[in-house]
């Protein structure tokens, strides 16, 4: 398997080779420098491995939700690198990646990715890790506000992602004993999306470049005042 992933979505900008089980990443927290950064990053990644586009399986990346410029940049790249190299596509939910990459550095296998979404709401998913030690998700994303978040039917849950840290009081207050710590600073990387990616298109979840498209999960961008 030789995927190439990368993500725009938040904060970090990071692209991140899989080739079979080895893993090279390379991540930068340049918020507003994503659009000159990526391009670089993934000609990088690929010379180190002596490969081009041509020789990969699939390419993948954060679908979102997230920031709405990061996620077109994302969407905008890897359909033009798709196109040019006749290759599949991966979405992956930066929601699920988050999961996954608290997963890998904590350990934790019960956790609720949590993304500040703006005008006092937060992007929501719970994700359980499977046998496979990949995220599932535990019921349908959403955004809502951090007092309406669905609370989980069992106990032992870790909060991962920048809504902790903006509404961590309101989340935790919701949750009750459900909660058992949080990681404010969690954030979505093209690692996670890779691994997530490759059980993906093992399984058939891929699209064509022209339907790698984002998800916002909402399309309201301004707040209405009355």
């Amino acid at each position: 398997m030789r995927l190439l992933a990368i993500d725009t979505s938040g904060p970090a900008c990071s692209a991140a080779l899989l080739v079979e089980n080895a893993l090279i990443q390379q991540i930068a927290l340049t918020p507003r420098r994503h659009s000159e950064l990526i391009l670089g990053m993934m000609r990088s990644l690929l010379s180190q491995a002596g490969l081009e586009l041509r020789d990969l399986d699939a390419l993948a990346f954060g679908r979102g939700p997230g920031s709405f410029t990061g996620v077109r940049i994302a969407a905008a790249v890897i359909q033009g690198a798709a196109f040019g190299a006749d290759l599949p596509v991966v979405p992956i939910s930066t929601l699920a990646a988050l999961a996954q990459g608290e997963f890998r550095r904590s350990g934790h296998r019960r956790i609720l990715a949590a993304l500040d979404a703006r005008m006092d709401e937060v992007y929501w998913g719970c994700y359980e890790i499977g046998p496979a030690d990949l995220a599932l998700p535990q019921g349908e994303e959403r955004v809502c506000n951090p007092e309406e978040v669905e609370r989980p039917a069992d106990d032992g849950w870790y909060g991962a992602g920048s809504g902790w840290g903006v509404y961590g009081q309101l989340l935790a207050e919701r949750l009750g004993i459900a909660l058992t710590g949080t990681n404010p600073e969690a954030i979505c990387e093209a690692e996670d999306i890779a691994r997530l990616a490759a059980a993906e298109y093992a399984a058939g979840g891929w699209v064509e470049a022209s339907q790698a498209l984002p998800v916002y999960l909402r399309d309201r961008v301004t707040r209405v005042i009355p």
